[in-house]
């Protein structure tokens, strides 16, 4: 599968289910795996909330 910010490739495990977060290898974004209409995997962006220190 291919990165949408790098175009790097993405390995998805064998054993993939749906929700699970994979990360691209070339640039470290994650995505969450979600299944088509059709069966197949696919990803989508997901939100890194980080944490609030009242800054």
């Amino acid at each position: 599968m291919k990165c949408p910010e790098c175009d790097g490739e993405i390995p998805l495990p064998k054993d993939a289910i749906e929700g699970e977060i994979v990360t691209c290898p070339d640039c470290g974004t994650s995505f969450e795996l979600y299944k088509k209409e059709d069966g197949r995997f696919d990803i989508r962006s997901i939100q890194v909330v980080g944490e609030d220190w009242g800054e």
